[in-house]
C-alpha cells in the first residue's frame, strides 16, 4: 500500500494500475479475460465484452480502478433467505481510492462507440471539482482507463484518451465490460461506498476528513440487456449497499448521504427508470446511493442512516 497523497514518495496512481494491469495480463487466462494490442501498441483488456466476464476478473477490474489502494474480497450474505454473494471494499485512502480514480467521471462518445471511463487515467488531467477538493493531479507516462461500454474501444478512443491524459498512445491502457456481464455486475457491487464519499463531498464535506471505508453490496444477477443491467446494479447499491465510515470531523448532513429510493418510490430502479424514460437527468441525486451508512466520528459518537430493503432486491433479482 503506498503513502498518503501529500507524501512525496506516494507512487503515481496510474503506475499502480498499471502494474495491476500488467499483472492481469500476465494472468490473463486465469482470469479468462482476453488482451488485444492495437496498431497504435495501445493495449485493450476485453474483461466482460466479448467474454462473459467474473467473479475473479471483477475483481481485478476493481482493484485497478482503484489504483490498487483498496482491499477487496467476495462473501455469501442472504437476500430474504437466499445466499447471494456481495462484494467487500476496504480502503484507507478513500479520497485518492474512490474519487480520484474509481469515479466514472469521463463520458466517451467518438464514432460508434459509447463509453462510460473511469479509473486513475482521471487524475493525469485532474479537472474534476473532486481533484481540487483531494489538492491532488497525477503525473505519470501511462494511463489507465476502464470503460463501461457494449463494444471494445479502437483506435479513435485511444487517441481521445492519449490527448486528455497527455501520454502517448502506446501507453494507453483500456480494460473494458459491459455492464451486463459477470464482470460488471461485480465492478458495481465495489462502488457502495464510492457513492458515500462521493455525495459527502458533494454536500461539502472534505473528503480528506475520510480517514477510512469500508463497503458491502450484492452482486446483482447479469440481465440480458444493458438497460436492465444498469436497473439492477443500481438496485444492488442503493437497496442493499452497507457503507462504513471512520471520520475525523462531525456533519450535520450525514443522514442526506443513504439512498431516498425506498422512501421515494418504493420498487426496483427499471420501473423508476422507465417511469422517466431512461431520461436519468429527471431523477432527484439522493436515489443514487448506498441503502445504509455508519459513521463513526474519532473521538466521537456513532451514528446509523437509512436501511437495507431485501423485498425490493428480492423483487429486482427475480428470488
Amino acid at each position: 500500500m503506498s503513502l498518503p497523497s501529500d507524501s512525496p514518495d506516494m507512487d503515481p496512481l496510474n503506475r499502480m494500475a498499471t502494474e495491476l494491469v500488467d499483472e492481469a495480463i500476465d494472468f490473463a487466462d486465469e482470469l479468462a479475460i482476453a488482451v488485444q494490442q492495437l496498431d497504435s501498441e495501445a493495449t485493450v483488456l476485453d474483461f466482460g465484452v466479448h467474454v462473459p466476464g467474473g467473479i475473479e476478473a471483477g475483481l481485478m477490474l476493481a482493484e485497478i480502478q482503484t489504483a490498487g489502494l483498496a482491499t477487496l474480497d467476495t462473501t455469501l450474505r442472504d437476500i430474504e433467505q437466499t445466499p447471494r454473494t456481495h462484494v467487500e471494499l476496504t480502503t484507507d485512502y478513500p479520497g485518492l481510492a474512490l474519487l480520484g480514480s474509481q469515479k466514472a467521471g469521463w463520458e466517451l462518445s467518438i464514432d460508434d462507440f459509447e463509453g462510460l471511463g473511469s479509473g486513475p487515467a482521471r487524475a493525469l488531467v485532474a479537472e474534476e471539482e473532486e481533484f481540487a477538493r483531494l489538492g491532488y493531479q497525477d503525473d505519470f507516462e501511462f494511463a489507465v482507463l476502464a470503460l463501461e461500454s457494449e463494444r471494445l474501444p479502437e483506435e479513435g478512443v485511444v487517441s481521445e484518451v492519449a490527448d486528455r491524459a497527455g501520454v502517448p498512445e502506446s501507453g494507453v491502457f483500456l480494460p473494458t465490460y459491459a455492464t451486463a456481464s459477470l464482470t460488471g455486475s461485480v465492478t458495481a457491487a465495489a462502488r457502495a461506498a464510492e457513492l458515500a464519499v462521493f455525495r459527502l463531498s458533494e454536500l461539502g464535506y472534505d473528503p480528506l476528513d475520510v480517514l477510512s471505508a469500508s463497503a458491502s453490496a450484492p452482486v446483482a444477477p447479469v440481465a440480458d440487456g444493458e438497460a436492465t443491467a444498469m436497473a439492477r446494479t443500481t438496485d444492488a447499491l442503493a437497496y442493499g449497499g452497507q457503507v462504513h465510515l471512520v471520520v475525523s470531523e462531525p456533519s450535520d448532513r450525514f443522514d442526506e448521504v443513504v439512498s431516498t429510493a425506498a422512501e421515494s418510490y418504493g420498487e426496483p430502479f427499471e420501473a423508476i427508470f422507465e417511469s422517466v424514460d431512461w431520461t436519468f437527468e429527471e431523477l432527484p441525486t439522493e436515489l443514487f446511493a448506498p441503502a445504509q451508512l455508519t459513521v463513526d466520528i474519532v473521538g466521537g459518537d456513532t451514528h446509523v442512516y437509512g436501511e437495507r430493503h431485501g423485498d425490493l432486491l428480492a423483487e429486482s433479482f427475480g428470488l
